[in-house]
């Protein structure tokens, strides 16, 4: 073939149309250039678009919407315009969205899925000089703010020649549970970095600590844009724009915060009284203090995002809009941002939540237990003491995800049951005022699975509540200051469920060896144990250094003492190691997580898996299968291990000195 030097924009669109064509794909059939693209692209392009005047949308120079998920290219002239990077980090401020072909991609991809009409596209950079010197890179990008995953191998567009060709660049393109695993570790880094900041401001604002929490989930419910039934946008989301200090009682920057909740929550299934706990809390945290609303200089930690002399609240919101609203998805995955942000403010809380025995569980962990008990889109969940909502925003996803996968994505038959289990699938119950309203907020911002979380004290809830409910997950972190550890609210919610059901808590493991073995013998009577994790020590620092378990019991099922094995698992070295300042990777923590399910569900025979990875483990020092006793103060790993002799001696004694030593720090 000649080489022709491309010397106009034009030229390097007349190469992408031709390798399109030559690929097979038919211009207005299988290909659109920019405006001739669906009416549901534009709609997707435009609906979350955080453009300044909220009406103008991108129009990417290229899309393909053939497959199961959308394509979008962008191409530029010369090499030098193929990607903007900042220290390996893609670079998204307008400059180079505008200037370089795959920021731009990357950009309108992860639109789209902020407009909550896709979950996932496909996002290709295109530069060149000539025929003969053409950059391609391709990207599939699954979150509206997580770093997109780059396909190395494709540097070409022959995977785009047909559905087989596609199918197989998909199934490389996925993210694995490892992938996903590691995404959420490093995205909890970053909202605890953003929430430590976050503090700090409001601690200069003399904010008080009982207040931060709801202050950021009503903030972030205010920049939500209000829906009709047909999804269609009929008001826009608050933005720091219009936050202008106005002295007046119904202009004053709280106030059109507060309006805005209001507003959002009428859109909402929400039952009227819940609705007005909830704007009770948002009043009593936001709009309040009429000083905070009065314009005064702007704190350092947000002066590089506000220029002028502004109000408390609009430099709080700013700080949330710039800094959580367009940098963190609050809809993907399972990270619970609302408990990350109290997890930090509880640390300067003494008085209030530490002294409850209140320690949010890291989502990391929340997922873990959800796949332990295979949440699927069937399942029906429940937690009694709800917090944040945390079991529930991982049980969710698991559940979307589920329904997805095997009733096709975004299908209308996949949507109408991802629509139905939000409604109907998802049970919390919350004490308190405060962590009621947050848990609702965050359970809204996930896509409003807010209506069944009640507010209500779960030993006096009406029976008939958890009858028609019919739970058959449970999932659980008890206020640890409670009774026996608060065992006693596993027991009732096992008592809750439909028979068979399985329950998984994480708890003090002093529960389980003769502190909480009233409850804990009683329980056995009525529900079958099955399994103990003993968890790392150091799992909820910097809130608390804890000895826990997760314990996983069938319900109704009574113990058979002589013939129901436990399986036992020590998980202490999940391959982490925490530190007040930071989550560190030490030792394939991600790889861990994913195969100590494998272990829970295949025990020795984990090792024959093909996703295993052997060399992580040695299955006789972190597994064995025992009885029980009656008596419920045997529950926990250390009291069944025992050494295996057909360990080598080498790995029998070094097991030995770990346990000894272990067993010299509990004492």
């Amino acid at each position: 073939m000649k080489s022709i030097k491309f010397t106009l924009e034009a030229d390097v669109d007349d190469y992408v149309k031709e390798t399109l064509k030559s690929l097979g794909l038919k211009k207005l059939e299988d290909f659109n250039e920019k405006s001739s693209m669906s009416e549901y692209l534009k709609k997707a392009l435009k609906g979350s678009a955080k453009t300044e005047g909220k009406t103008n949308y991108g129009q990417p120079d290229f899309s393909i919407e053939k497959y199961s998920l959308p394509i979008i290219i962008e191409d530029k002239l010369r090499n030098d315009r193929h990607i903007a990077l900042s220290k390996d980090v893609i670079k998204m401020d307008e400059k180079s969205i505008r200037d370089y072909a795959v920021n731009g991609a990357i950009y309108y991809a992860q639109n789209m899925i902020a407009s909550k009409k896709y979950t996932e596209v496909i996002a290709i950079g295109i530069s060149g000089e000539s025929n003969e010197d053409i950059n391609i890179s391709v990207y599939y990008v699954f979150s509206p703010s997580l770093p997109p995953k780059k396909m190395k191998d494709y540097k070409n567009l022959n995977f785009l020649q047909n559905k087989d060709s596609f199918d197989a660049f998909y199934k490389d393109a996925t993210i694995s549970e490892v992938e996903k695993h590691k995404y959420l570790v490093e995205s909890r880094e970053r909202i605890l970095q953003k929430a430590k900041t976050l503090n700090k401001l409001m601690d200069n604002f003399n904010i008080g600590v009982d207040q931060r929490v709801v202050y950021v989930s009503g903030m972030l419910l205010a920049m939500q844009d209000i829906k009709d039934n047909g999804g269609n946008i009929i008001d826009y989301g608050v933005t720091p724009k219009e936050l202008n200090g106005i002295q007046t009682d119904q202009k004053r920057d709280s106030v059109i915060i507060l309006n805005h909740i209001k507003d959002y929550l009428k859109t909402k299934n929400i039952e009227e009284n819940k609705k007005k706990i909830m704007v009770t809390s948002f009043e009593s945290a936001i709009a309040i203090d009429v000083s905070r609303d009065e314009i005064i200089a702007v704190d350092k930690l947000i002066g590089d995002k506000i220029k002028e002399k502004s109000s408390i609240t609009k430099q709080v919101f700013t700080f949330l809009y710039e800094y959580v609203f367009l940098s963190i998805d609050l809809s993907h995955g399972a990270l619970d941002i609302m408990a990350e942000m109290y997890s930090t403010f509880l640390k300067y809380a003494l008085s209030d939540g530490a002294s409850l025995g209140k320690v949010l569980t890291p989502p990391y962990v929340t997922n873990l237990m959800a796949k332990l008990l295979n949440v699927n889109k069937d399942s029906r969940v429940m937690d009694i003491a709800t917090g944040s909502a945390a079991f529930l925003v991982a049980s969710m996803d698991l559940m979307v995800a589920d329904a997805n996968k095997k009733l096709g994505q975004n299908t209308s038959l996949a949507q109408e049951k991802i629509d139905t289990l939000k409604r109907t699938q998802l049970l919390g119950i919350e004490i308190d005022a405060k962590m009621y309203t947050l848990a609702a907020s965050n359970m809204i911002l996930r896509g409003d699975g807010s209506t069944k979380i009640l507010k209500a004290d779960s030993f006096q809830t009406p029976a008939s509540i958890f009858s028609e409910f019919k739970a058959d997950r449970l999932l659980l972190n008890p206020p640890f200051s409670a009774s026996e550890n608060g065992l006693p609210f596993f027991e009732f919610g096992l008592d809750h469920m439909e028979k068979g059901g399985i329950g998984a808590v994480i708890i003090m493991d002093s529960a389980g060896a003769g502190k909480a073995k009233t409850t804990a013998s009683r329980m056995l009577k009525k529900h079958r144990m099955l399994a103990s994790i003993k968890m790392p020590s150091d799992l909820f620092i910097p809130n608390a250094i804890v000895q826990t378990s997760i314990y996983i019991f069938q319900a109704k099922c009574p113990h058979n003492f002589e013939l129901d094995k436990v399986k036992f698992i020590d998980f202490r070295n999940d391959g982490y190691k925490r530190t007040k300042r930071a989550i560190k990777d030490i030792d394939s923590p991600a790889e861990r997580y994913n195969d100590l399910c494998l272990i829970y569900n295949l025990g020795f025979n984990a090792s024959s898996n093909t996703k295993f990875h052997n060399h992580l483990w040695d299955l006789n020092v972190v597994y064995c299968e025992d009885v029980i006793s009656p008596n419920g103060n045997d529950w926990n790993f250390e009291k069944h291990f025992k050494y295996n002799v057909s360990v080598k001696y080498s790995n029998h004694i070094e097991a030995a000195s770990e346990y000894v030593s272990w067993k010299f720090k509990e004492i």
